[in-house]
């Protein structure tokens, strides 16, 4: 049981990174999303996956040393529920950046930036000399 976890970590875990460092922005969005179930995955599996014994204790009784741990399980719950809540989240903002801008492809979104007003804090890739360029284009030389 626990290898069968154990790939399917490793699975999600890689199919998520992949996806994550896509150029596509929902691409990223489903690969954060997936890097978060192979983080759930792996603090399930550390909650004792083939316990058969409930983690509840009787009234006066001792403390069953095979028992599953319920901290973990209730862990992964609320970052389940966490975890779609800012997915949907991200895939709304993903579809109103497609109707705003009409591509989601992170090199093309960067062109779409407005051109930098302030000399002092330039926009993140331009060095000192494209500030100093005096076209004002610090894309010109990029």
């Amino acid at each position: 049981m626990i290898w069968a976890v154990a790939g399917a970590l490793w699975v999600t875990l890689a199919a998520g990174l992949y996806l994550a460092l896509s150029r596509d922005v929902l691409r990223c969005v489903v690969g954060l999303a997936l890097l978060g179930s192979a983080v759930n995955l792996l603090l399930l599996a550390a909650g004792r996956l083939g316990s058969a014994r409930p983690p509840v204790i009787e009234a006066g009784g001792q403390v069953l040393q095979g028992a599953a741990n319920p901290l973990p399980q209730a862990l992964v719950l609320t970052a389940i529920v966490i975890g779609f809540a800012l997915m949907c989240f991200a895939l709304v903002l993903v579809m109103q950046l497609l109707r705003r801008v009409g591509t989601d492809d992170a090199l093309a979104l960067r062109l779409v930036e407005p051109e930098p007003a302030d000399p002092v804090n330039p926009p993140l890739g331009c060095d000192a000399a494209h500030a100093e360029n005096s076209t004002g284009s610090w894309r010109a030389g990029a």
